[in-house]
């Protein structure tokens, strides 16, 4: 009898879960119900140490949404890692991950929710850090110095929560909103959630931690890590001032089209991929700084199911390539790994907002929502050049990987995936098709009306049209001396390095302090304490010294004029 392997038994715990979460969550927004549960863990003289948690229709169906591609990542990852010795560990720490997502979603608690955030830093730092090489170290130093910085905010903001005699943020939400201590508690917890989810000028760790395994990414860059900043926002969006928003909007809007920008200049399967996702956050923070905060939930969870699934393609591509990330390499992968490129097309589609598609229902939804609402012109323009920028990169990658011809060696074998990574990619494929409509019709039983011109109605047409005929074009220059990049070469540089905001976070953090270091030693140290201090004393003494010896060296008359003097000086010291 063969045992079972681990990933298998937690694909089966962690995919009943899901749907069990799901099932709850929507009977709770069918039923218009919220179980508070407070759990006395121990109670001693009169002091009591209490868990709670909160379950509503929200925290369910993210736990659940969380539980359904983690298992079906894991399940993946049976076959991907399957040449990994430390496989066990590989699942323990991604276990360990959702877990510490699960601390985050059901706590109302600032105290649990630091828990299952700080858990999140940790444990991605690990899987980030897998592949030991250096490459590998310098993503995860990235990663986890940008993610303390929005630790120590939720700590100020834990410290400030004191005051008002309970860490359970839920109860003061609206009822302290507009109170100065409040807007202080508000202002920390964007800066944490900027930090986890990469907002400008944060956004350098994101690419950074593609040195992580593909699995993690899928799951990471889906329904995990960065999703966890845009979370706390929707819990802590009833309390931000109309100054907070319009600061969250234009910072969301600008991070946005930088990631649109710089992933139609990026060449690497997976960096592409996590400029989109950054691209789908900023777009969710925007959603939520307009006072959308239910939309920016619903597009939360749909871009989870698609992006899981575009990783997941990413990582077969990369696996049949021989660990080759170049998509310049890439070409014809629809004739020789058709599964795999159906599914890309299908994710990516649904990335793009195609009718019916899991993306559709909530950025199409936003869009229009967003045409409706008061928004200045700056983030109106953004919002929707950052909307064909997708597009536009989206058709870039679409071309550049399954058309054409096949770029890499001339001797290959190009398979499909394993069985189990064939598995994972269907479940992900069924519920990219189906799982918008199903979530639309679920949590928003009553449809909203929706009124707009016929030019902002066809606005989002045209962008998307003109983006997807630009990437057409882009995938189709030439690879000879004449490409467009080279006579602009500044401003490609300038956006395809994400505006240089990985060269400022890495030299840039560090070139100040080493520079004072080394002048200062040199100056200090070296120069003028060793001058007055251990070196000068020795040089003084030693000089003074050769003096004496010379002085003193074996002369009779100078032996005798000091006993003289010392003689006559004691004489007139006596009398």
């Amino acid at each position: 009898m063969m045992p079972i392997s681990i990933c298998f038994a937690s694909f089966v715990f962690l995919f009943g879960m899901g749907w069990f979460c799901c099932f709850c969550g929507v009977y709770l927004v069918l039923s218009d119900l919220v179980y508070f549960v407070d759990w006395g863990i121990v109670s001693l003289n009169g002091s009591s140490v209490v868990m709670t948690f909160l379950f509503d229709w929200m925290s369910l169906l993210f736990l659940g949404f969380v539980f359904i591609i983690s298992s079906l990542v894991i399940l993946y990852s049976d076959d991907y890692m399957s040449g990994d010795f430390n496989i066990f560990r590989f699942i323990m720490l991604v276990l360990m991950f959702v877990v510490s997502m699960m601390f985050l979603i059901v706590s109302p608690n600032m105290i649990s929710i630091l828990l299952g955030w700080d858990g999140l830093g940790l444990v991605s730092y690990c899987l980030v850090i897998y592949y030991q090489n250096v490459k590998s170290y310098g993503a995860g130093m990235l990663t986890v110095l940008s993610n303390r910085i929005g630790d120590v905010a939720l700590l100020m903001a834990i410290a400030w929560m004191i005051n008002f005699g309970s860490w359970n943020f839920i109860y003061y939400l609206e009822f302290m909103a507009g109170s100065i201590e409040m807007e202080l508690i508000s202002f920390l917890v964007v800066l944490a959630a900027m930090t986890k989810s990469a907002q400008i000028p944060f956004s350098s760790w994101l690419p950074a931690a593609m040195a992580a395994p593909t699995p993690v990414s899928a799951l990471v860059h889906s329904s995990t890590l960065v999703t966890a900043g845009v979370y706390l926002l929707i819990r802590f969006s009833p309390s931000f001032s109309c100054l907070l928003n319009t600061i969250l909007l234009l910072v969301s809007a600008l991070t946005m089209f930088m990631a649109g920008l710089g992933a139609n200049f990026e060449y690497d399967l997976k960096s592409i991929i996590a400029l989109s996702t950054l691209s789908q956050l900023g777009l969710m923070i925007m959603t939520v700084s307009v006072g959308l905060s239910s939309l920016a939930f619903f597009h939360l969870l749909t871009h989870a199911l698609f992006k899981a699934l575009l990783f997941m393609c990413a990582g077969g591509v990369i696996h049949s390539m021989g660990d080759s990330q170049d998509i310049r390499f890439m070409g014809g992968l629809s004739v020789y790994m058709p599964f795999t490129s159906s599914c890309l097309m299908v994710s990516s589609f649904a990335l793009c907002g195609m009718p019916f598609l899991a993306g559709f229902y909530s950025s199409d939804f936003i869009l229009e929502m967003i045409s409706m609402s008061y928004v200045n012109v700056f983030g109106f323009l953004l919002l929707f050049v950052s909307t064909g920028l997708t597009v536009c990169y989206s058709f870039r990658l679409f071309y550049f990987v399954l058309c054409g011809d096949f770029n890499f060696v001339s001797l290959y074998s190009m398979v499909d995936t394993n069985y189990n990574m064939v598995m994972g990619m269907v479940g992900l494929l069924v519920l990219s098709v189906l799982g918008g409509g199903a979530l639309m019709w679920l949590i928003c039983p009553t449809p909203s009306v929706i009124c707009l011109p016929y030019y902002l109605s066809f606005l989002t047409f045209f962008f998307v049209s003109l983006g997807g005929f630009i990437g057409y074009e882009m995938a189709g220059f030439s690879f000879g001396d004449y490409l467009l990049s080279m006579y602009y070469y500044s401003v490609s540089s300038f956006s395809g390095s994400m505006w240089f905001m990985p060269f400022f976070s890495t030299y840039g953090v560090s070139f100040g302090p080493l520079g004072f270091g080394y002048s200062s030693m040199r100056v200090f140290d070296s120069g003028w304490m060793e001058y007055f201090g251990g070196q000068g004393l020795y040089w003084v003494l030693f000089n003074f010294g050769k003096v004496n010896q010379w002085v003193q060296h074996s002369s009779l008359k100078l032996f005798l004029g000091f006993f003289v003097m010392w003689v006559v000086l004691l004489f007139m010291l006596i009398y």
